[in-house]
């Protein structure tokens, strides 16, 4: 069986390839290459997208390999919504709008939601039942290749229409939906966070890469931070209205302090912490640029985000033994069930766990 390099998407960041089992040799090659990484859902290796990866990933193979298309989801095309659509859509944002949702929160749902109008806006949509809901799933998942993400964000869309739009009962639509997976967070290193935080030369940039990791903080939440909301002779920042629309405070460290003084001596913003060229808000959009050029020119895990940063710091917290209590109140998370994720993320190795076989040896005359 030969290997399998799928031919990369047009922007992809990453080349796959699928090295069979008994292919040991390549397998260790491929791990040491810079960057290459394990999809254990997939079965497939990858590596950076980049010409000379790809020419290094075809010498590794001695010309003995096979290039297969990417396989990817099926666009949903996009239609035109009749009368009957149309105020189904109104209907359901108003229901949005009434609970307060946020802006973002709604485009989504509105998004998901012309989807489902697309299949059934010729009916009368409160004579749909639950069977032929969950048809029209099944076939976008088969045909349409849809992900996980996306099939949960449809059902949100479409309960969200029959039970606060509409009023009816909950369990009437309690739509299958995906078995959850029990992913563990991306954790980058301590080493890999300090390079990355202090890469930006830019004293804003580094001030905000620094706030988001020594904070734990949203991307969100870092764009709603007003000045107000730094308290330095408490050693506290205030978030306000974030995830689920909970005030929190999270720990404000000592040196961020000293690194947002002379931040604000520089770009003396007027109300927004971290304000754009005009006085608004900063972009989350420009918070990842400077947030991937960073990861690019310190040749970091490359699969990393500006959210791995808070997952990073919430591994960080448990290793320096802080309380799941504390932790959970600064992450604002609401069940300590979403806070325990991170205790699958610490580092494990024999460097900071001692195996009780060396212990049971180590003062025993028995060898191995």
């Amino acid at each position: 069986m030969q290997p399998i390099i799928y031919q990369p998407l047009k922007g992809a960041k990453r080349i796959k390839i699928h090295i069979p089992y008994k292919s040991l040799e390549l397998r260790e090659a491929i791990k040491k290459l810079n960057g290459s990484f394990w999809h254990p859902n997939q079965k497939l290796w990858s590596i950076i997208n980049t010409t000379e990866n790809l020419n290094q990933l075809k010498t590794l193979c001695n010309g003995n390999y096979k290039i297969e298309k990417s396989v990817t989801s099926t666009p949903i095309p996009t239609v035109a919504l009749n009368t009957n659509g149309i105020d189904a859509l109104h209907l359901l944002e108003k229901a949005l709008v009434l609970k307060q949702y946020s802006r973002s929160s709604i485009q989504v749902y509105k998004k998901m939601f012309r989807v489902f109008l697309s299949k059934f806006m010729q009916r009368n949509l409160i004579e749909i039942t639950k069977d032929e809901i969950e048809g029209f799933v099944y076939e976008l998942i088969t045909k349409n290749k849809i992900s996980e993400s996306y099939q949960n964000q449809l059902i949100n869309a479409i309960k969200c229409y029959y039970e606060h739009a509409l009023k009816m009962p909950r369990e009437y639509y309690d739509i299958q939906r995906p078995k959850k997976a029990l992913n563990i967070p991306n954790v980058l290193s301590k080493e890999e966070v300090v390079k990355i935080i202090q890469h930006p030369k830019n004293i804003k940039h580094r001030a905000i890469l620094h706030t988001i990791y020594s904070s734990g903080l949203r991307i969100s939440e870092l764009i709603n931070l007003r000045i107000v909301d730094v308290h330095s002779n408490d050693g506290y920042l205030f978030i306000k209205d974030s995830k689920g629309k909970k005030d929190r405070k999270t720990i404000l460290s000592e040196h961020l302090v000293l690194l947002l003084r002379d931040y604000y001596k520089k770009y003396k913003p007027s109300y927004w912490l971290f304000e754009g060229q005009s006085g608004d808000q900063y972009s989350a959009g420009s918070i990842r640029a400077i947030f991937r050029k960073a990861v690019k020119e310190t040749d970091s895990n490359p699969w990393a985000t500006v959210h791995t940063l808070r997952h990073s710091f919430a591994t960080h917290c448990i290793e320096n033994n802080v309380s799941m209590r504390h932790l959970q109140n600064m992450l604002g998370h609401n069940s300590p069930k979403t806070t325990e994720v991170y205790t699958k993320t610490i580092e494990i190795n024999n460097k900071t766990i001692t195996s009780p076989l060396d212990s049971l040896l180590k003062n025993s005359t028995l060898q191995l």
